[in-house]
């Protein structure tokens, strides 16, 4: 299955706090959007991390998980290739919630992510050549 957007921490924090500078940007981005929105537990935790201890937080990013706007996968089958792009990309640094994303990509076979972190998915490329396209 091609098309899916893959989203990453920052811009699902964005949309969960109004307060982030880049919330509306981020709005736009999910109201735009027609197709499967994915992501990984790594990127959950991470996101109810920085959203803060506030259930009432925390429950505004699960609805998205509740409502299936946003599709949870599992990194199970991508664990081998998540360990190898971390040492491949030990320089940026890439995180683990990072390396879920980018074999997760490689697996559905979609460069299209949507990030703050413009920074590390600029360096990061599938099968070790392939760009992202990211989104704000």
């Amino acid at each position: 299955m091609a098309g899916e957007l893959l989203l990453d921490t920052g811009a699902s924090v964005a949309l969960v706090d109004r307060s982030e500078r880049r919330h509306a940007d981020c709005v736009a981005v999910l109201e735009g959007w027609s197709g499967p929105i994915v992501t990984t537990a790594a990127v959950l935790t991470e996101t109810l991390y920085l959203v803060g201890p506030s259930w009432q937080a925390q429950r505004i990013c699960l609805e998205f998980f509740y409502r299936s706007a946003f599709l949870l996968l599992s990194s199970s089958p991508d664990l081998r290739r998540i360990g190898e792009l971390m040492q491949k990309y030990q320089d940026v640094p890439m995180d683990f919630a990072d390396a879920t994303l980018v074999a997760l990509g490689e697996r559905l076979d979609t460069a299209l992510i949507f990030t703050l972190d413009r920074r590390g998915f600029s360096v990061y490329r599938l099968y070790g050549t392939r760009p992202f396209h990211i989104l704000p």
